[in-house]
């Protein structure tokens, strides 16, 4: 090994605390950015890939046949700014019976010859394409089991017909739940209805300015009332990469922090090194070492600690990836998600490189050091700052530990703040997963829709051949259910809501449409906007399902797929994550005529003041029990893997940020101490106890962690306030001010104390160091 890979080794290893610090400084720093650069790449690669492959619609628009023919539809693909189109096909909305008995759910079946084209090219993933009348080809992301050779009955159209699942296929828009040769269309289509579709792809389409510049050239010039329904390229990728996306802006801003924080880290650390070990530098130099080497010594003691630090972050990169992309694997038929090796790369370079740049500015004044001047200088450093807060110190009526304690940090200002800083970021840390927590739990309250006390709930799905058979299902009877709750002693209030299936003009597959008996206000439906439904022929609707449907509060959408249409109008914008937005929330009596099948019901009731919930239950129970049903306690749905994933994440970022911030102090104090040692001696001569001594240490950091912590607290909030909306802008959500605005004044003052722990932790050890040094050594120290 060479002299300046000796002196290297020997620095790290004199220096355990300061390489522990770099090394999980650094650790959490790569670990937060490799998962983020990730999460950014497999968000929107298996799309963008699909797409490309596919030569996507940009632009999906659905046509009524009566206000416009199929010939001017086919002009409408030579406006201005149309790179290429597709269609017309022709569509309808049918509700196919899986197993030939019992009804299923709407899906919207185009008329299609072949699966290629000049846009939105089919991809077959299993069987064939259909080539003659009674054969359909499923999308793979179809509400019906796609199963070969399976066969799927319309006893609601004239004739019944029949077909016969023949292929399974995949459209990267979605642009249909099955298709079918064009001869099929007539057969599927009811007497007054069906529609068309065109497709369209744009020179400029990144935007969704640009979206509606090209929907008004292709649509401008037909009939008002033609258009039905569209959907942009860009609300589905939004849609596909959304639960991938909610990480970004989490670990975005842990990533930042790690990152800051590695800097200051490393730049405290070598300046130390460099302050405390002058003597030593005059030594190298006077041995023959160039100023060049001793930079590069200094320099490199920084980068071994990182690179461990760093190669152990991409080890926990791509572990903390593992559970996140375990959920988008099965987007678009994506074989298993990795960390790719470029943002590895891209990763390791740039904190690498980060340490090296700021260890090497840190580093320049040991090489400028003069040899003469660096052999001149002993092991204590200049005392003249310390005198002179050491005698302010003397004047005030406080024990004399206390208060030489309490203006230390007047003796050292430059470290002091080094230490400041890394409390404040372990506080800001602390303040945004608290925050984020808060966050969470609001969401998933709103996302359970469930303030009821007790809850009947439906009956289960059974399965046919096809899939789910939503209509064959025990016999409970709701309106007999909603009669036994009503005479139930202790009922105060109580709703049902049925849930029916139906479609959108413009969207693919169906929608969940939820409808209420009775008054749901008091639900636990968490409103973004606009009010709750107040009357017949009123809606609420998730934010996702205005974006996808290009609709806004006081605007009408048509549901189909029911007995007959039924026209509604969107007066509340809801809070609800589940089902991708892909639901309508109304009142029950405007469906009556379109759907008298009670569907899926389920029974909501708050009980009395007082009342007892579980004998409530039991007492239910027994009145339920002739009419096959069974009530349960409320409860609220806790949220799945994301919620989960994300408290761990936050948890384990946040642990590693507190911690390096309690090592951060630890290291100050430590080189404080050490500085004192002869200092600490005179003062233990003259009778200061090891518990005096403790905590003159200890009150040395309050000031900085009672300063840092109430600093960190605001900017905690506020890094919460920025994150939070930005992660539901990912899953195409907006928040409220409840799920926002969750610091309260009460918690706010513990976070804020929460760095006075953080410096009284880190200054511990070095403290009762410090008490423990024999008295006699101290003083023989210089």
């Amino acid at each position: 090994m060479s002299a300046l890979g000796r002196v290297v080794r020997s620095g790290v290893g004199r220096r355990r605390v300061q390489t522990l610090v770099i090394t999980l400084t650094t650790m959490m720093a790569v670990a937060a950015s490799v998962l983020g650069g990730s999460l950014l790449v497999v968000s929107g690669a298996p799309f963008d890939a699909a797409f490309a492959a596919q030569n996507g619609a940009h632009l999906s628009v659905g046509f009524d046949a009566d206000e416009v023919s199929a010939a001017r539809l086919a002009e409408s693909g030579n406006a201005a700014g149309v790179s290429g189109a597709a269609g017309p096909f022709r569509t309808a909305t049918v509700t196919p019976q899986p197993d030939g008995t019992s009804p299923g759910w709407p899906m919207t079946v185009v008329g299609r010859g072949n699966p290629g084209g000049e846009v939105d090219e089919v991809t077959l993933t299993d069987g064939r394409w259909a080539e003659r009348t009674g054969e359909t080809v499923l999308s793979a992301g179809s509400a019906l089991l796609p199963v070969l050779g399976g066969r799927i009955a319309f006893p609601g159209l004239p004739g019944t017909p029949t077909l016969t699942v023949v292929g399974v296929a995949r459209s990267v828009t979605q642009t249909a739940d099955a298709w079918v040769v064009p001869s099929q269309m007539p057969a599927l289509t009811a007497p007054g209805s069906g529609g068309h579709q065109m497709l369209y792809r744009f020179t400029e389409a990144g935007t969704d300015a640009r979206i509606a510049a090209g929907r008004e050239a292709v649509t401008g010039a037909l009939p008002p009332g033609a258009v039905v329904g569209e959907q942009s390229w860009l609300t589905v990728r939004k849609n596909a990469g959304r639960d991938t996306a909610a990480y970004v802006p989490f670990l975005v801003a842990f990533g930042v922090l790690g990152l800051v924080m590695s800097v200051l880290v490393v730049g405290n650390v070598v300046a130390s090194a460099v302050g405390t070990g002058t003597r030593r530098i005059g030594v190298l130099k006077a041995v023959g070492f160039t100023p060049s080497q001793v930079v590069r010594a200094y320099v490199g003691q920084a980068l071994i600690p990182a690179a461990v630090g760093t190669a152990l972050g991409v080890v926990a990169g791509h572990l903390l990836a593992v559970p996140v992309m375990a959920e988008t694997e099965e987007v678009f038929g994506a074989s298993s998600l990795a960390v790719a090796p470029w943002v590895d790369v891209a990763v390791v370079a740039g904190v690498l490189g980060l340490v090296a740049a700021t260890a090497w500015a840190g580093a320049r004044r040991a090489g400028r050091l003069r040899t003469v001047d660096a052999l001149a200088v002993g092991r204590a450093p200049a005392t003249g700052r310390g005198r002179w807060a050491a005698r302010l110190a003397g004047r005030l009526p406080l024990p004399q530990p206390v208060a030489l304690g309490l203006f230390r940090p007047l003796a050292r200002p430059g470290r002091a703040l080094a230490m400041g800083t890394a409390i404040l970021f372990g506080t800001v840390a602390v303040t945004f997963t608290v925050g984020m927590s808060a966050s969470l739990a609001e969401v998933m309250k709103a996302r359970a829709h469930d303030a009821a006390d007790v809850v009947v709930p439906a009956p289960p799905l059974e399965f046919g051949p096809g899939g789910p058979v939503p209509a064959k299902r025990p016999g409970a009877d709701p309106a007999e259910v909603a009669s036994a709750v009503r005479a139930a002693a202790g009922t105060q209030k109580q709703y049902s809501a049925t849930t029916i299936r139906a479609t959108v003009s413009g969207l693919s597959g169906t929608v969940d449409v939820i409808a209420f008996t009775g008054d749901a206000s008091w639900g636990g439906y968490t409103m973004v906007a606009g009010r709750w439904i107040g009357a017949p022929g009123e809606a609420a609707v998730p934010t996702p399902f205005l974006a996808a449907t290009g609709t806004r509060i006081g605007d009408t959408v048509t549901l189909n797929g029911l007995a007959e249409p039924v026209t509604v109008r969107i007066v509340g914008e809801v809070l609800d994550p589940r089902k991708e937005g892909r639901q309508v929330f109304t009142d029950a009596s405007h469906l009556t005529a379109a759907r008298p099948d009670p569907g899926e019901t389920s029974h909501h009731i708050a009980v009395e003041p007082g009342t007892d919930v579980a004998a409530y239950v039991t007492a239910l129970n027994e009145d339920l029990a002739p009419l096959d049903a069974t009530a349960v306690a409320g409860g609220l749905d806790r949220g799945g893997d994301m919620v989960g994933t994300l408290n761990a994440l936050s948890a384990i970022l946040t642990s590693m940020l507190v911690a390096v911030a309690a090592l951060g102090v630890l290291n100050g104090v430590l080189l404080d101490t050490r500085e004192r040692v002869h200092e600490i001696g005179v003062h233990k001569a003259l009778g200061m106890t090891p518990r005096q001594t403790v905590g003159m240490v200890l009150t040395s950091v309050l000031v900085t962690g009672l300063a840092a912590g109430v600093l960190g607290v605001p900017l905690g909030v506020a890094l919460h306030g920025w994150v939070i909306p930005a992660m539901g802008e990912g899953v195409g959500l907006r928040f409220p001010d409840s799920v926002v605005a969750v610091h309260r004044a009460a918690a706010l003052f513990p976070l804020g104390l929460g760095g006075l722990l953080i410096a009284v932790v880190g200054a511990l050890l070095p403290a009762v160091r410090a008490a423990g040094a024999r008295t006699a050594t101290a003083l023989r120290t210089e």
